[in-house]
This record gives structure tokens, sequence and C-alpha cells, in this order.
């Protein structure tokens, strides 16, 4: 069987032959926040083979634009990176808790803004290689500034910058956050009207 891609392939309905099957699956790991799997999976070609991934609650991330254009943004030291990373404000869904209240309560807990419009523009996949971490990408706009409520053991600096700026460092590689350059490209698409949000008032 040839795996060669297919020069006619058009999208997701002609990608069957290159779905795995799982065939078995153990945990290896249960923490506080993530859980490790490894899988045995059928490959397209008959054989076999394991794969290991977290298992991720998903995440939020917001895009939130003061009325003179500047952005909200984070700067957070990233243990795993041993960096402080330049971020829009995010953080991960609480069991059953919907996507927008979620966007509100992290918005309103590491920046204290609340906002009256919000927007959803999609979502993205950081990591597709070994985690099944999804985060949607939320716009927010009409801000109000209040308190912050962090979470012990949290610490985080809060900034605002220009749309031009933050391209800036995404460009020079001082922003490297996945999800962060990923917000930008939104926004860059956003401010100049080739991709459109469906804006909602939301109360609260």
């Amino acid at each position: 069987m040839s795996l060669l891609p297919r020069p006619d392939a058009k999208g997701p309905a002609d990608a069957a032959h290159l779905v795995e099957t799982p065939l078995a699956s153990e945990e290896l790991l249960r923490g506080n926040f993530l859980h490790i799997r490894r899988d045995t999976v059928s490959l397209p070609d008959g054989s076999q083979a394991s794969r290991e991934y977290a298992i991720h609650p998903g995440a939020v991330m917001i895009v939130a634009q003061l009325d003179d254009g500047r952005v909200v943004l984070e700067r957070q030291y990233r243990y795993p990176v041993q960096s402080v990373m330049i971020e829009f404000p995010a953080g991960k869904l609480d069991p059953g808790e919907a996507s927008l209240v979620c966007a509100q309560r992290e918005l309103r807990e590491e920046t204290g803004y609340s906002a009256r419009q919000w927007a959803r523009a999609g979502v993205l996949h950081p990591v597709i290689s070994y985690s099944t971490e999804f985060i949607d990408i939320w716009f927010a706009r009409e801000l109000t500034l209040g308190e912050r409520q962090l979470d012990a053991g949290e610490f985080l600096d809060v900034f605002t910058a220009t749309p031009a700026e933050l391209l800036a460092w995404c460009g020079s590689g001082q922003v490297t956050d996945a999800k962060t350059l990923t917000g930008m490209l939104w926004l860059q698409n956003v401010l100049s009207g080739v991709w459109a949000l469906d804006w909602q008032i939301v109360p609260g």
C-alpha cells in the first residue's frame, strides 16, 4: 500500500487512508493536571506502533482589545522552558465549564479586566504530536478594569502593546508562545478585514 501523498486529496474526507486505529490503551501517569497514556495502534499499512500522549482538559486564550487599539498581554515565567514568556491571557477549563465562562473568568482573574463584547474566533491545537489539548480563541472588547484575582502561587505581569509592537516581537523571536503567535495571526487578519468576527454582548 502506497503512503505517498495523493495529488487529488482535497480535505478530511479524502484522508481515511491515513487513520490509525487504536487496539489497546494503558495509563502511564495520572497527575494533578495531566494524564499520560500509551496506546497500541494499527497503522495504515497493517503494522503496529505505540503512541504516548497527554490528556489535557482544554483551555481558552483571550485577545482583549482596549478602545485605543492596544491589546492586553502578560509576562509569566514558564518552568518547562525556563523563560519568562510574553503571552495573551489564557487558562484551562474547569470540569464542566463552558468555554466563554472560562474566558471571562480567566481574563478577570489574571488581568482584572472584564469585557462587554465577546467573539469566538476559532480553536487551535498547540501540540498535536503528543497532547489532546485544544485552545478556544476568544476576542474581547469594551473593557473595564477591576481587581485581579490571581491563584495562589501564580505570578505574572500585565501590560499592553499595540498590534504593531506585538507583530514585531513575533517576527524577531521575542514571542515564541504558540498560542500567542496564533492569536497574532487572528488579530492581524481581523484588523485588516480579511477575517470577520461575530461579536455578542455578554452580561457580567
